[in-house]
């Protein structure tokens, strides 16, 4: 991978990630536990998770690496730790697909921040597909007026605010190592969560799929995502996280039953493509002879 252009390293990196996140929304669902509780146990796994990731790699100078996120590692950590509460908050208040369609606003977010905050020009093309990216999102919103999900949806749409936000502040410190920054939030929404959180007692199946979650897919997706930042641009970054918006109510429906409705399967089949297309145009125009 050393050898590969940086914009091509960096697709590499944020779809890897994206795939190990899809299952999250379906570990949510089957550990079925109240939100608070389910954030506890994120929250303190993620950061434990993140953790034995950073000491793999760095050993003695895993101090050295916390230390170094600064006061942009701070922000990031707060900007994801909000997004984390707000994700599960909305997934027990709403669809898994209105959920994951809302975040699908991220990269509009993100490339708002990136323009205002770090004076980056955002391509056409990803303009574009930010706007299709949107159209669906207006319809969702109609239909939960109707379903009594809009809280559910509001949330939905934090998370996306929050992650657009935290991806251009990696993106601004993209010369440093932010994955500390993630395990610091995870403490942050374990403790905040365990303030209000009702005690719970996990059984063996649902202490499974936590552990799965917790140690896993939350760690190692998020870890391969916060590298993104450092090889692309946050709303591209932001874009690619679509994937998930696709694939993680279609784990749900396979697993659970829970149709993601006419709509959202539409829906989905134009993120797919139009993700695949943007993909394909910043890789041809990088690697077309200057």
């Amino acid at each position: 991978m050393d050898g590969l252009p940086d914009h091509a390293k960096g697709l590499m990196i944020v779809v890897l990630g994206v795939l190990v996140l899809t299952p999250d929304t379906l570990l949510i669902r089957l550990i079925a536990i109240d939100p608070w509780t389910v954030l506890v146990w994120r929250g303190f796994l993620q950061a434990l998770g993140m953790t034995v990731l950073i000491v793999c790699f760095y050993g003695r100078g895993t101090m050295a690496c916390f230390k170094a996120v600064g006061r942009r590692g701070y922000a990031a950590a707060l900007l994801f730790a909000l997004g984390t509460v707000l994700f599960i908050v909305a997934l027990a208040l709403t669809s898994v697909a209105n959920t994951l369609i809302i975040v699908a606003s991220a990269p509009f977010f993100a490339a708002l921040a990136s323009r205002v905050f770090l004076g980056e020009g955002i391509a056409r093309r990803t303009w574009a597909a930010i706007v299709v990216a949107l159209g669906g999102i207006f319809l969702l919103a109609f239909e939960s007026l109707r379903s009594g999900s809009l809280w559910g949806d509001l949330a939905a749409l934090g998370v996306a605010i929050t992650m657009g936000g935290s991806f251009t502040v990696m993106r601004h410190a993209r010369a440093v190592n932010m994955i500390p920054a993630m395990a610091l939030a995870g403490l942050i929404v374990g403790l905040a969560a365990l303030l209000v959180a009702e005690p719970a007692v996990l059984d063996r199946t649902q202490l499974a799929w936590m552990l799965v979650m917790g140690l896993f897919v939350v760690p190692v997706s998020f870890a391969l995502i916060t590298l993104g930042p450092r090889y692309l641009p946050a709303p591209e970054v932001s874009l690619l996280l679509l994937l998930e918006t696709v694939l993680g109510p279609f784990w749900v429906w396979l697993a659970l039953g829970e149709a993601p409705g006419p709509w959202a399967l539409v829906g989905g089949a134009v993120v797919v493509a139009t993700l695949a297309v943007h993909s394909a145009l910043a890789l041809g125009r990088r690697s077309a002879p200057a």
